[in-house]
């Protein structure tokens, strides 16, 4: 594989992409800084296929990305492979609206292969390849002009491997029959709306005691107006503000800017800046949360009474075993909401009632919840028995 010098100019990298566009895929990573903004900033992208890799430096002067948004964003006979590629699809979003497209996660594919539910780069390495990374510049400045041989190389390694591991990672789940698995898993991290922030919903995040309307309003409208202060100022939220205060603030607001001097975790100035005075117009902008977005109560999902959640703990139980019996991360074959769901009567829109889910271990569940599936001790193990009612 030719591994290329640093991409620092406009043409070289629209070569490279116009290369790159004619492969079946090809392997991405970024490097990037968010410690002290809102926004990532992108400071590295690296870039494989099989016959080449190379680093792109967004950060220099008059680089223009276009090109290789276009083949991330636009390119739809090339797949795109990421490891663990949240964040990564993020900054694409952010440039672009758009996200990578066709893509492909190993650690997602990993849940499929029985490596646990949230495999780390290195120890995927390792597992296909036998490779020990180099984690000497793991704490990098990836901002920091010039970066040296070794902070490339390190950089670069994130593809080479990943470019090797895929075709592999690939075979084996078709010779289990698994990748289609994998489809719908995979066009949902693709769903750009995954990687929106509307301010109008940051409330969600936010945890809160109180379900009283006004209150959650407050919430709401506060948590909207520190969304778009640190979006503005490119500040992590808890610069502008932490949730524990937004939270304190909806549930006691204060009657006055100046009352903000005695609020814990706020400036003493915000009593008399523009800052302190938006925050008073949110508040005062408020209104009620209505009955229709207020959040549903925990111990108000239809039908899950004690019984109920004893029930969910069984359906708990029945995923460990069959995630264990067919040796795939129990995350991947069912989510605790849809097990909590399915013992609280709910039989539509369910996961695990449909497609392979369902094949693997939905059936199953619904018997158990249903009385025709029950568990019992058989030799010192605990098995799954069919009831006499759904044997006779």
């Amino acid at each position: 594989m030719h591994i290329h010098d640093l991409i620092t100019d406009s043409a070289a990298l629209a070569n490279l992409c116009a290369r790159l566009a004619d492969s079946p895929f090809v392997a991405v990573d970024t490097e990037f800084m968010r410690e002290n903004s809102y926004w990532p900033e992108l400071c590295l992208i690296q870039i494989a296929d099989e016959n080449e890799a190379a680093a792109i430096d967004p950060m220099a002067p008059g680089i223009d990305l276009k090109p290789l948004l276009d083949l991330l964003t636009t390119n739809e006979d090339v797949l795109k492979v990421f490891h663990a590629g949240g964040q990564d699809i993020e900054i694409v979003h952010n440039l672009t609206g758009k996200t990578p497209h066709p893509l492909f996660d190993t650690q997602i594919a990993a849940m499929a292969l029985g490596q646990g539910e949230q495999i780390g780069y290195s120890n995927l390495v390792d597992a296909w390849l036998g490779v020990a990374l180099d984690k000497g510049a793991r704490f990098t400045d990836w901002s920091r002009r010039p970066l040296d041989k070794r902070q490339i190389d390190y950089a670069i390694a994130d593809v080479t491997h990943l470019v090797k591991i895929f075709p592999r990672m690939l075979e084996k789940l078709k010779k289990t029959g698994r990748g289609e698995w994998l489809d719908q898993e995979m066009e949902r991290i693709a769903d750009p709306f995954n990687y929106e922030n509307p301010p109008e919903l940051a409330w969600q995040r936010i945890r809160i005691a109180s379900r009283k309307p006004e209150v959650l309003g407050r919430l709401k409208a506060l948590a909207a107006w520190r969304e778009r202060e640190a979006q503005t100022k490119n500040l992590p939220r808890g610069r502008i503000a932490k949730d524990e205060t937004i939270a304190d603030l909806a549930g006691n607001p204060p009657r006055q800017q100046a009352d903000l001097a005695r609020v814990r975790g706020l400036s003493a100035s915000w009593a008399g800046n523009d800052i302190g005075r938006r925050m008073m117009e949110a508040i005062a902008a408020a209104a009620p949360m209505p009955a229709s977005e207020l959040p549903a109560r925990e111990d108000r999902k239809p039908g899950l009474g004690k019984e109920g959640a004893l029930v969910a703990d069984l359906l708990k139980l029945l995923l460990k075993i069959r995630a264990k019996e067919i040796n795939v991360a129990p995350r991947l074959l069912g989510r605790s909401d849809d097990l909590e769901a399915l013992a609280a009567g709910q039989r539509e829109g369910l996961s695990i009632l449909e497609g392979w889910r369902c094949d693997q271990f939905g059936r199953d569940a619904l018997d158990l919840v249903e009385g025709r599936l029950a568990f019992a001790v058989v030799n010192g193990k605990l098995k799954m028995t069919r009831t006499e009612g759904e044997n006779a």
